[in-house]
């Protein structure tokens, strides 16, 4: 019986890909909450608190943005 290498990216390219695609979500979240902090209130400082904030900024933006409005 032979053992695979579970540690070969070539056997298991999906857990590779989930563990980068898991730090790309966290940087994406920082980038939409900064934007749309930006695009409310043109401020550096509410934009970086935004970044800090990330998906949860993102998440209360969402549901405080008026109906129908588009960035």
């Amino acid at each position: 019986m032979i053992i695979p290498n579970l540690a070969s990216p070539t056997i298991f390219p999906a857990v590779i890909f989930a563990q980068s695609a898991v730090h790309a979500g966290v940087g994406l979240g920082s980038v939409i909450a900064v934007v749309c902090s930006w695009h409310r209130n043109q401020s550096i400082l509410l934009a970086i608190l935004a970044g800090i904030l990330s998906w949860f900024y993102v998440i209360y933006y969402a549901l405080t943005e008026k109906p129908g409005k588009i960035l």
